[in-house]
């Protein structure tokens, strides 16, 4: 098998189905296969892979339960692959025409690749609004601190023995295993490369519960890897640009009109307030 495709799946009843129509349409000249690893979801996640499988007979369900969190479900599902190149792609997201064959074709040029990311196709103005897409025309910078530039998860296409030499994605991560993936493939000495005829439509969450949380949940794990990465070069963050950053979000909280400014307030808290939490928590001053 020359590649397989990955999905992590925790209750993705309604978003599942276009993936998986997106994928059975894709044409390659290589073999490929796709595997969903069903993280332990509620919902009817299964049994709409398994309804599925008649019309795509090169996908697979496997059972990823037995730990939650998405790099571990990413994990199982290399462990269940046969292919020689691994592409990971999210549940809620849809592959462009032409995916497969771009990324697979990448991986035989190159080692670990990355995919464009459009936030354009599945999500209405009023969420477009409030994100801002870092991979569009490139890998993703990193700049709090300045560090190696990463890529998220979705999209993601690496060699099988390079993901078992680097030992996967790490389980303990709740959130940014890709960013982690991305520094400790980079660090063991290969390129991330930048393919931009893969394309992925990204898919996100507009209520505000959900934003305020990935947001919170993002800036706990960029604390942690702070002080993961900071024995490997990270350089040191200077405590008062935090209290800066507090102090301009604090100004800016009477003067919310639109639902837009909002949401992005709302995102710099969570991401501020996280970061809070996880500096009290692993005593390291990050703000």
């Amino acid at each position: 098998m020359d590649l397989s495709v990955i999905i992590p799946c925790y209750n993705c009843e309604q978003t599942l189905l276009p993936q998986l129509e997106a994928l059975s349409k894709q044409q390659w000249n290589k073999t490929w296969e796709v595997i969903v690893a069903d993280n332990a979801s509620t919902d009817s996640t299964a049994d709409i892979v398994r309804s599925f499988q008649a019309n795509m007979p090169n996908l697979k369900l496997v059972d990823a339960s037995a730990t939650k969190g998405r790099g571990f479900a990413r994990n199982c599902g290399v462990e269940a692959a046969l292919g020689q190149t691994l592409a990971f792609v999210d549940g809620d997201d849809v592959v462009a025409e032409g995916w497969v064959a771009a990324i697979g074709n990448a991986l035989e040029q190159h080692d670990f690749v990355a995919s464009r990311h459009d936030f354009n196709e599945l999500n209405p103005p009023s969420v477009l609004a409030t994100r801002n897409n870092a991979q569009d025309e490139g890998l993703q910078p990193y700049t709090y601190p300045s560090f190696l530039p990463h890529a998220g998860g979705c999209g993601l296409g690496i060699r099988r023995e390079i993901h078992a030499e680097v030992g996967g994605f790490n389980n303990d991560l709740v959130r940014l295993q890709d960013t982690d993936y991305c520094w400790r493939v980079q660090l063991a000495g290969y390129d991330l490369v930048f393919i931009p005829e893969a394309i992925v439509h990204v898919r996100f969450q507009s209520e505000a519960k959900y934003i305020y949380r990935q947001a919170r949940e993002n800036g706990e794990a960029n604390v942690l890897l702070y002080k993961l990465y900071r024995p490997k070069g990270m350089p040191l963050l200077d405590w008062k640009d935090g209290v800066l950053a507090w102090s301009r979000l604090l100004q800016t909280l009477p003067h919310l009109a639109s639902a837009e400014k909002r949401d992005r307030w709302l995102w710099q808290f969570g991401w501020r307030y996280g970061r809070l939490q996880a500096s009290l928590k692993w005593k390291i001053l990050a703000l």
